[in-house]
Order: structure tokens, then sequence, then C-alpha cells
């Protein structure tokens, strides 16, 4: 389904016309939005960055589990993953698409309460999540080598000074259901220490079928999630933040069919597996009147299993061939980082009452260990030929990353701020693996920032701001191409122009954004067969691209109306692309990036009767997308309608829900190479999206 800029702009002029119409305003007003991702808390009309905000309301209104059912809610966007769940990101074009081998650096940093989870993702569901907070462009003066392209960061339900918890049950398709149960509040041995407990478990068969197997469940998801959280307030000018979270991922993987289909013909279907363990403490002293020290220190330990049918088939696929693959890794992860920052008072201030001042230092030891394990035969009896499939790889990854940052603020004039962010990391690494490759790289990076605000009012605010990002460079594992062992470090900028308002009285928020980003020795993941019409010779390796250039838009609309209506609109349009790259076996000059829609639209409403009964309508479309580098195939573009109605008192709420009304087809991900015997013809294999789903969910808060 092609959605044509016709299309895309009666869906903007239909809710226009629904704002026009709708009469005035009443007394109800937007709440304002505190960006905790930054360095100091500010509210987000003060950052000049584009970002958007997903509130707990938000998140609790859509009833979803998973972050990527999220996605689409946010402009400019996109995700991609090996498994169940989104492991890589794309923002404005930018962000890996495969698992990765070697040096694990990923583009867009993710973080929940402060535990680094860059490179894994979304390790957990969104039961009990405050705010998700989705930093674009360039964050190497905040987060450094691994936030090229921004920084998506989680934040649970804090401590309460109240006691207060809830009891959530959802059930729908496919044998879904899902429990959690969170409650907290004061400790009645302190008077300064509160805490908050959540336990969420999640299971479901999955949409898809295995027919050979006769099986509903070969791509099941069972997840169980802990956190817990201490809060401990006013001991002699220190407060204390404690997080504690486990998480368990026990799900089936087998996500793609010969046809295409979301019937599933494998023999041996694999498993998506992860169990992590993390922690985060965050101390702040306040003792000084001079400055604020803020300490976080976080760890992260991940034992994460993915395998699957490598030939998506069984005995009867191939025959009379025998064609049997079946690959499969294990990966441990471990990540401790340890972060101080100085922050400015009003007695340190020297030029104006506006200066502002913050530098601290960040140190992150990370492990990475992996292990591969493929099994495979393939006998052709016409031609007696016989060749085995099995290889074994491990690999011991360690690296060392050690910055410097500061960030300045000056008021030019009552109205005008200019913001100067420095960092400086250097990294170390030491590589061994079991075909004896030893790589030892040293690498030093700077990051910066330079922006301008301006107050046009109390509500109207306006940026202007320059970035500098980097990603470090690598190694390609195992056997490659000849020349393409190592690759260096790419260098993003990005420009950005935009404007921040909360109009009528903090009915109607409105926020927009004009970007353009200059990417120098692009880092690209592509693939190629190294033997013709062998399956098992297909590789994955990084490479450096000359150029790339990305340019486009983001806006959000918020309008609460009064107590019985509001809604929203999403907007993003994305020109990325290649100025001039020439691969081992392809041209990407000019060509679009991979995973970047050219526009990406979400909008929705909410009506609720004074009786408690109310109704939400969403509705999100996407624009056609390359799936990779290595070959030229698209996604069609998609549109997906969603609808809740339901009942909500003050202590209780129950929810009937369905997504993809229409049951929209629509591809996720896509490989074309290729998988069948005897001739091994390049082909299109797609990963689906989920298709209509209903379902019910009921909350109980006390």
């Amino acid at each position: 389904m092609v959605m044509s800029a016709r299309s895309i702009r009666k869906i903007i002029l239909s809710l226009l016309l629904l704002f026009i119409v709708s009469g005035g305003f009443a007394e109800e007003t937007l709440d304002e939005i505190v960006v905790t991702a930054d360095y100091r808390e500010r509210k987000d009309i003060d950052i000049p960055s584009s970002i958007s905000i997903l509130n707990k309301e938000f998140i609790e209104k859509s009833s979803t589990q998973h972050f990527q059912e999220l996605i689409l809610s946010i402009p400019n966007l996109s995700w991609s993953g090996d498994g169940n769940r989104p492991r890589y990101f794309q923002i404005r074009g930018i962000g890996e698409l495969e698992q990765y081998e070697g040096a694990p650096n990923p583009s867009i940093g993710f973080l929940i309460d402060d535990i680094d989870f860059s490179g894994i993702g979304s390790v957990a569901t969104l039961f009990d999540i405050e705010q998700i907070e989705i930093l674009r462009g360039s964050q190497g003066s905040r987060y450094g080598a691994n936030a090229l392209a921004g920084l998506i960061y989680m934040k649970s339900s804090e401590a309460a000074s109240d006691f207060s918890g809830k009891f959530q049950m959802r059930v729908g398709e496919d044998n879904e259901i899902a429990g959690g149960f969170a409650l907290g509040g004061p400790i009645v041995i302190s008077n300064n220490m509160k805490y908050r407990l959540s336990l969420h478990k999640h299971q479901s068969n999955g949409f898809r079928k295995n027919s050979f197997l006769n099986r509903d469940n070969t791509n099941q998801r069972e997840e169980t999630t802990f956190r817990s959280k201490l809060s401990w307030d006013d001991v002699e000018n220190w407060q204390f933040n404690l997080t504690i979270m486990f998480v368990d991922i026990d799900d089936g993987y087998d996500a793609f069919s010969i046809n295409n289909s979301l019937n599933m013909l494998s023999d041996k279907p694999g498993m998506d597996s992860q169990k992590s363990k993390g922690s985060s403490l965050k101390a702040l002293y306040n003792g000084s009147d001079l400055y604020a020290f803020e300490s976080i220190t976080s760890t992260a330990y991940s034992e994460m299993v993915f395998s699957y049918d490598a030939d998506w088939g069984n005995e009867n696929s191939w025959f009379p061939y025998t064609y049997d693959y079946f690959s499969g890794n294990k990966r441990k992860r471990q990540t401790l980082s340890q972060e101080i920052r100085f922050i400015s008072k009003q007695k340190t201030r020297s030029f104006s009452d506006s200066e502002k001042w913050l530098f601290g230092m960040h140190i992150l030891k990370l492990n990475d260990d992996l292990m591969t394990n493929s099994i495979g035969v393939y006998n052709d009896p016409i031609y007696v030929y016989e060749d085995s499939l099995d290889t074994t790889f491990n690999s011991k990854y360690e690296s060392l990353n050690g910055s410097l940052f500061s960030q300045m603020h000056f008021g030019i004039n009552e109205n005008t701020l200019l913001t100067l962010g420095l960092r400086l990391e250097n990294r170390s690494v030491d590589y061994l693996d079991s075909l004896k490759l030893n790589m030892k790289p040293r690498e030093t990076m700077f990051g910066g920032e330079i922006s301008l605000s301006n107050n046009y009012s109390e509500k109207i605010h306006g940026y202007l701001s320059l970035t500098q990002g980097f990603k470090a460079g690598g190694f390609n594992l195992g056997v490659i191409p000849s020349g393409k062992r190592e690759f260096d470090k790419e260098i993003l900028w990005n420009a950005e122009v935009g404007i921040k308002s909360t109009l009528y009285d903090g009915k109607l928020r409105l926020n927009s954004a004009l970007f353009y980003s200059k990417r120098r020795d692009q880092q690209v993941r592509t693939s190629m067969q190294l033997i013709a019409n062998d399956p098992a010779s297909f590789v994955f390796f990084t490479d450096n691209a000359a150029i790339g250039k990305a340019s486009g838009f983001e806006a959000d609309l918020r309008w609460i109306k009064n107590e019985k209506f509001q809604m929203y609109v999403n907007l993003g349009l994305l020109k990325a692309r290649f100025d001039e790259y020439i691969g081992v076996d392809i041209s990407l000059n000019n060509r679009d990036v991979a995973h970047a829609p050219r526009y990406s639209i979400n909008g929705g409403w909410e009506y609720r009767y004074p009786s408690g009964l109310f109704i939400m309508m969403s509705a999100s479309a996407r624009d056609e997308f390359y799936f990779d580098i290595s070959h030229n195939e698209k996604s069609k573009s998609f549109r997906l309608f969603n609808a809740r109605a339901g009942y909500e008192s003050e202590n209780w709420s129950l929810q009937l829900w369905a997504n993809n009304l229409t049951n929209e087809k629509y591809a996720v991900r896509g490989f074309y190479f290729g998988n069948e015997p005897p001739d091994f013809p390049n082909k299109l294999y797609t990963r689906q999206g989920e298709p209509r789903q209903i379902g019910l969910t009921y909350e109980m808060r006390f």
C-alpha cells in the first residue's frame, strides 16, 4: 500500500479540521514535561534539541507491553533486531541493523534508570514505566561514543512519599496473558526512606504457527521483570537513589518463512533468551554553597542465547536434496560505569545570574564474550556432492572508556542563552578470538555542542544548535573480503533549528525542528556471499563510506480541549542517503540508507464521558524503506489503526483494545540472498509484523 503526498495532506488537514471545529478551551491543561536524561533535570521547552516524551499516561493508555509497539508513535525512529525484541535502533536513518560482532559500539544509547543496556535494547516490559525520553541528534557531548545518533532513556516509577500501588491483568489473542503488581511508599523505620517494588510477567504463544511441527508456540514469549527502588533523603545534605532490576526472558524464535507468510516450516525452531541483572546508585550532595556533587554508579550483567533454523525449512522442503542448517550464539555482557558531576550554584557565577557550569568524568568498563556454533550439512544426490556447514567461533572483548566533559551556560541578555559543551573520550580495547585474531586498538574522540536558545515569550522558545558526535572504530571478524578487517571511527555533525511552545493557557503544545546532518567516514554494515550460490559463505562486515547526509523535519502537537477531549499528532520527514559509497559488490551512490522511511506519521484522539466511559483511536503510517545496505529490496508503505474503549474510575479501569484493526500486512525486516537448493537463487525473505490483535486489560489502583 503506497501512501501518496496527497494522502498525507488529507490526514493532516483532517486533524486540523477536527481541531478547528471542536470549539473553545476549558480548564484542563497539559502537564509540564521534565527531561531527566540531561545533565540537569530541565523542562523540555528549555532543552535545545528535538525530543519525544512518552509519559506514564500515554504508555498506560496505549495498553502496550513492549517498547517496539510504541516506536510507530515516535517520528524518525525505527528498529531492527534478530530476535523478538528490538536490540538495535535507527534515529534519522542512523543505527545498526544486525547482530554485532567484534566491537560492540552501538550508535544509539539505551538506558533504563541509568543502567546501560546499549546494544542489548529493550530488555524489559513497560509495566510501571514512568517516562520514555528519545533525544534525537548527536548526544556526543553528553553521552559519548554510544550516542552518535541519539539516546533512548527509560525511567521507571519513583519511590513515593505516600503509600500507593497498582495491580494489572491483561489477556489477548494467541494465549496472551500478563500480570503485574507494584507498590511503594515510606519505610516505617525512617521518615527519610521510601521504596518502590514492581513485578511483571508476560507470556504469549506468538502470532505465528509452525505447520510442520503442528505447534503455535515456536515463537512464544515468556518474560519476567522485577524492579526495586529505594530513596534516602536529607541525610546530612546527601540524597541516595538505588535501583535494582532483574529480567528473565525465555522466548522462542521462529520468525522467517520460506513463503514469507506467518506459517513457519522449520524443523528446529530457535530461541531468544536473556537473563539480565542491573543496578544503579545515584548520590547527590548539596552541602556546599559553591556546587552540588552528583555520583552515578551502575552495573549490568546479561547472558543471552540466540539461535535459529538457518534454512527455515525441514527435511521435506528440499527433497531430494539434504539441506539442514542451524546456527546459534551465546553472549555474556557486563558493564560497570562510574560518573561524577560538579554542578555550579549561585555563588560561583562570575558573569551573570544566568551563568551555569558543569564538569565531570565518566568511566565505562565493558566485557563481552561471544560463542557461536553452527551445525549443518548439504547433500546433492544428483551430482553426488556433500558439504559440511559446521563452524565454531569464540571471542573475548574488553574495553575501557574514559571521558572528561563540561557544559557552560551564559546569558547573553535577558532572553538569550548560549550553551557550550565539550567531551573528550579515550578508548582502549583488548580483543582475542579462536581464529587467533588479536586486536588492541586505541583512539581518542571529541564531541561538542554549541547552541543559542531564545525566549520569545514565557511560552515560546526557539533554539539553534550545532553538535558533533562520534562513534568508535572497530574491526571485522572471521572470513571477510580482502582489506576489510578494520574500519575507522565515524564523525557526525548535526545542525538543528527548532521552536517549542505551550499555547492557549497550557492547552496546546507544539514543538517542531528542522535538521541537517553530515556523516564523515560513515560506518556501513553490509553483507555478501563470498562464494556464489553458497549460503554458508554469507558474511556480514562493516566498512566506511565516504560521506553520508540527512535532512528532515519533526513536529509534535498535543492539544487538550477540556476534561472530555484531547488529541495528538506526530510527524517526521526524513531524507537520509549516501553521497558516495561503492561496496564490494554494490554501489550505494545517492541511495537512501536502510530503515529510513521518508515519512512517519502518528496521531490519535481520546473522548471521555462524565460517567467514566472512554474511547480512543490512533493511526500510524510509514513510507517504504530499504531493508538493508547489501541489496535494493524495499518494504511497502503501510498504515495501522488501533482502538481502545473502556471504563475508568478513581480506583480501577477496564479497557478493551484492538491493534491493527484492518489486519494490515506489512514487513519489519527483510533479507535478500540464496537459501533454496539446488540453485540457491537470490530471493527476498521478509519478517512480517503483527496482525490484528484484540484483548482486555484490567487495572486496580490503591
